[in-house]
């Protein structure tokens, strides 16, 4: 990380300097942002925005505090490498639990009332990303953006004890959003509390009165089949009890293993049956110890004996999506710019399965973060925020079709070789389809269409390993100035930034040429775009890769524009220019011309944009001009 820019500070770098103005005790007149529900939805959108410094930001809560124990744990690598952007993914992998392999289990075909191990995987595929799927308790996992947010410039806290009523609109005040909000104490709660706001995002969770109060409702239909879900501290001799494992017996059901951090806790999803109208009820009253008893049979003739239940639950498996993810049809049916936003659960809620709930929501909350703060400092058009609905709900229907898919195949008894009339799923083809949804279990299957903020593919195979729409697969680079081994993704923070990736050309001739243009030209984007008196890469950032070795490269002979001076004092940035690494080339491994070069746009949540030729003057404005208003 990079910090002394605008003078010496001692302490802990990751803490900003206080804002002017920071979190006041009591809720302000007016704010500019209002998020209501302090969830993984929330939260990540709170963090994305407490890097601005001049937006105000309060989130609400109906709980008296922080949570204190999740039901979520599994965390994509995709949410990981979001992670990473806010400065948090060390803390994240230092404690989880890492997901390396999963194993598959079915009945013996000597003894049916047994179960025996038919499979071992790897359960990413090598390569999809520098980070691991990981484990780790959703409460710790928030605790982590609380502590971001409480180091930002803003010292942004949760407001607990409040719960949302209601929001009114009237788009001629400067602050359209009338929210009304109530105290949970029941001492108080004939109390109100009235604040304005410019925008209000509701991430209170798949019961959202904010849902209701933009008139979406949640549309599915459940699937019939209850689980039930517990964490445990047990004693077995199940030999794959801290690997995470996906069992099928003959007629007692299934049940799905998850290690938790720690090295001690495991949590078990355990087949409940299929939910009637007539035992319904029933299967909501069950016990923990019918769950245990229900894991001890399917699990025979091994053993577990459990000694402590930290948490459990019984749910019955559904999907529902909501039409729309933000306010912009009102009720007479016209269209108006959106001002009343909903994420998370609010608008989409999966099974447990396929681990996404969590890690979906925390991804509508990136998405939207950045783009609240690129209006509201004035650096786009509120025409910007009409996307978040646009890109969102079609990627939760996307996932949704899968969780329903992988679900109903976790359910399913296994096929009986000498019943095969009896259906079920062949548990090879269990395995087998478990493999080939990786991307969507590791979070990365998440593809944009071109659109505004997506270009076309016409320049694709300049960059072949960058996929437009896709997120930014990192690969590892060496930074030239200090002979750092880099993984080039981590240049980019969670600080609502475009990045040009300039990858040169052999001759050097069109990369030099691109430097030149952007520093100098009046056509320049970056020129346009970039406020007076800013630090050129305060709203693009170009990043440039050589395909030299580094010792082959001198600083000196760098364009100027790679070496900006920043800050007050004019310091010199040395971090912009990096070169291949001898060990792992990332012109090989992401397919980069190398006659040619690439250059590739990332947008601030990681996802890539567009690839064009390096010499694609025209293209690279007219790609920004209609996102970033010139200055």
């Amino acid at each position: 990380m990079q910090f002394h820019l605008n003078g010496f500070r001692v302490g802990d770098p990751t803490i900003e300097p206080a804002a002017s103005s920071t979190h006041a005790a009591q809720m302000p007149d007016t704010v500019d942002v209002l998020i209501i529900g302090s969830g993984p939805a929330g939260l990540v959108l709170a963090a994305q925005l407490s890097q601005f410094p001049s937006i105000s930001t309060r989130i609400v809560e109906r709980r008296d505090g922080p949570l204190q124990l999740g039901q979520a744990d599994g965390v994509a690598c995709r949410t990981v490498e979001m992670f990473n952007a806010f400065g948090l993914s060390d803390r994240l992998l230092r404690e989880a639990y890492w997901v390396n392999e999963t194993v598959f289990w079915r009945p013996d075909a000597q003894n049916r009332d047994a179960i025996h191990r038919t499979g071992r995987v790897l359960d990413t595929e090598p390569g999809l990303s520098e980070f691991p799927h990981v484990i780790v308790n959703q409460a710790r996992l928030q605790d982590y953006l609380l502590d971001h947010m409480r180091r930002s410039a803003r010292r942004v806290e949760p407001d607990y004890g409040l719960e949302f009523v209601d929001v009114q609109r009237d788009d001629t005040h400067e602050y359209p959003l009338l929210v009304t909000l109530r105290p949970t104490d029941p001492a108080r709660h004939d109390q109100t509390v009235s604040v304005r706001a410019r925008y209000v995002v509701g991430c209170d969770g798949a019961r959202s009165r904010v849902r209701g109060a933009i008139g979406q409702t949640l549309r599915g239909d459940a699937a019939n089949h209850a689980w039930g879900v517990m964490d445990a501290l047990a004693v077995s001799d199940f030999p794959d009890i801290r690997l995470k494992a996906a069992i099928q017996s003959a007629s007692k059901g299934n049940l799905l293993i998850i290690p938790r951090e720690g090295g001690y806790l495991v949590r078990f999803y355990v087949d409940l049956g299929d939910v009637t109208p007539e035992n319904r009820d029933s299967i909501k009253q069950i016990t923990v110890d019918r769950i245990i008893e229900t894991a001890q049979r399917i699990l025979h003739p091994y053993t577990l004996d459990v000694k402590e239940v930290a948490w459990f639950s019984v749910y019955e498996v559904g999907q529902r999506l909501t039409d729309r993810f933000d306010d912009a049809i009102a009720a007479d049916g016209n269209r108006r710019e959106p001002r009343v936003f909903i994420a998370g659960d609010a608008c989409h809620t999966h099974s447990a399965k396929a681990g996404q709930g969590m890690n979906v929501s925390m991804q509508d909350g990136f998405n939207l973060g950045w783009k609240l703060g690129a209006v509201l400092e004035g650096r786009s058009d509120v025409s910007l925020l009409r996307t978040y609905s646009d890109e969102r709900q079609p990627i939760a229907q996307e996932l949704i079709d899968f969780d329903k898919e992988w679900s109903a195949m976790m359910a399913a008894p296994p096929k009986d070789p000498n019943r095969p009339e009896a259906g079920g799923v062949d548990p090879a083809e269990l395995q087998a389809y478990f493999v080939r949804a990786g991307r969507y279990t590791a979070g990365i299957a998440t593809r944009y269409r071109p659109g505004a903020l997506i270009g076309e593919a016409t320049h694709q195979a300049l960059a072949k390993g960058f996929t437009i729409g896709v997120r930014f697969h990192s690969a590892p680079v060496v930074r030239l100035a200090d002979a750092k081994p880099f993984h080039l993704g981590h240049a980019a923070q969670a600080d609502g930034r475009w990045r040009l990736y300039a990858f040169a050309d052999a001759s050097r001739r069109e990369f030099d040429a691109l430097c030149e243009h952007l520093d100098t030209s009046p056509d320049s984007i970056l020129r346009l775009v970039t406020p007076k008196d800013a630090d050129a890469d305060s709203v693009i950032d170009l990043r440039a890769v050589l395909q030299q070795p580094h010792r082959e490269v001198r600083l000196q002979d760098l364009p100027a524009f790679l070496l900006p001076r920043k800050g007050r004092y004019g310091l010199i940035d040395y971090e912009k220019a990096f070169t291949s690494d001898a060990t792992a080339d990332i012109f090989d491994a992401r397919g980069i011309d190398r006659e040619r070069g690439a250059l590739v746009v990332v947008r601030p949540d990681q996802f890539v944009a567009h690839v064009l030729p390096l010499n694609a003057y025209e293209e690279l404005s007219a790609f920004f001009r209609p996102i970033l208003r010139a200055r």
